[in-house]
């Protein structure tokens, strides 16, 4: 069937443990695994020109599934339903044709996206474990995320400058994903590029205790594009937000896009105690590569840092002192 020049080879392997009404014991899981690892040994022929596959209530080896993406070497589709190498492992995926992902449940503690280029859709429905559950590396084609868990307290989204953007959607889609979010991080975010839109993640996260940005150009990486606008509908200017208590920028400057942001969610976070701003992040290949950076207009001297703070707070009534420490 390998060679053979079929379009879609689809294969499901289902088995007898009721799926919603039960989960499955650990023993099962074992046996389940080792009869579908004896099977694939037995055609791994068959196996190779699979296009989609589907495998439900299997646990297996560390090895086991990165040998059997290795040898679906026509895999476009890859359907996992509590399916897991053990509680709290990791799962590290890579793979050249594989376009679509859905993992459902298990116990994996992460799961890495190493290497592929031309995966467009991932779906994790009821993750169970806590942590950094997902990891990007090279997904260039990646269009579609949907993250379907009830538990989801902390998440960080690398944005690679200009490489990766969000494109903000209506509350009511956003807020029963969200809702429960503790911590976010805001990681690699386009120098120039206006952050305000990064508001709809308070708005649709009414229960965010810190936020956390990072405005940060690679330059080493090559030319980034000229691309910085952002598509957003600006938040109702009375918005509130109950429990957000901390707010961090690194890369922050003195211009209107930072000192405004800070403003913006200072006045709509009632109970914010500290707001902790940094200088822009040093990238040290940049510097071994002598590549030239904007000058950073971070500021230094008293003088500069008592000025910041008197703009942030022109007009503002807050209810509880508020600290604004610049950590250069």
């Amino acid at each position: 069937m390998a060679t053979r020049k079929l379009d879609s080879v689809h294969f499901n392997i289902l088995t007898e443990k009721p799926v919603f009404h039960s989960r499955s014991a650990t023993a099962d899981l074992l046996r389940f695994g080792k009869q579908f690892n004896a099977f694939f040994a037995a055609c791994p022929e068959a196996f190779a020109g699979l296009t989609a596959l589907y495998l439900e209530n299997l646990r297996f080896g560390e090895s086991d599934l990165p040998n059997i993406l290795c040898t679906c070497k026509r895999l476009e589709y890859l359907y996992l339903e509590d399916c897991d190498a053990g509680i709290d492992s990791v799962l590290q995926i890579e793979h050249d044709r594989l376009v679509g992902l859905k993992i459902v449940y298990g116990q994996y503690q992460t799961l890495e996206l190493c290497r592929l280029p031309k995966l467009q859709r991932v779906t994790c429905d009821t993750w169970v474990r806590d942590g950094s559950p997902l990891l990007f590396g090279f997904v260039p084609q990646l269009s579609k995320l949907s993250l379907i868990n009830d538990v989801t307290s902390n998440m960080t989204l690398r944005f690679e400058s200009e490489r990766i953007w969000v494109r903000p959607e209506s509350l009511r889609l956003l807020t029963p994903v969200l809702g429960k979010l503790q911590i976010v991080n805001l990681d690699s975010l386009r120098e120039g590029c206006d952050i305000m839109w990064t508001m709809f993640i308070l708005e649709a996260a009414p229960s965010l205790e810190e936020l956390c940005i990072t405005v940060w150009d690679h330059w080493c990486h090559g030319k980034l594009s000229d691309n910085t606008d952002v598509k957003w509908s600006p938040c109702d200017s009375d918005f509130k937000h109950a429990n957000l208590a901390k707010l961090t920028i690194f890369g922050f400057q003195p211009d209107n896009n930072s000192m405004g942001y800070v403003m913006r969610v200072m006045k709509a976070a009632v109970r914010i105690k500290e707001v902790s701003l940094h200088d822009r992040k040093v990238c040290n290949k940049c510097v071994t590569d002598g590549v030239e950076l904007f000058p950073s207009r971070y500021p230094r001297t008293s003088e500069e840092k008592d000025s910041c703070i008197e703009k942030i707070t022109e007009g503002l009534v807050m209810g509880s002192p508020v600290m604004i420490q610049f950590r250069s």
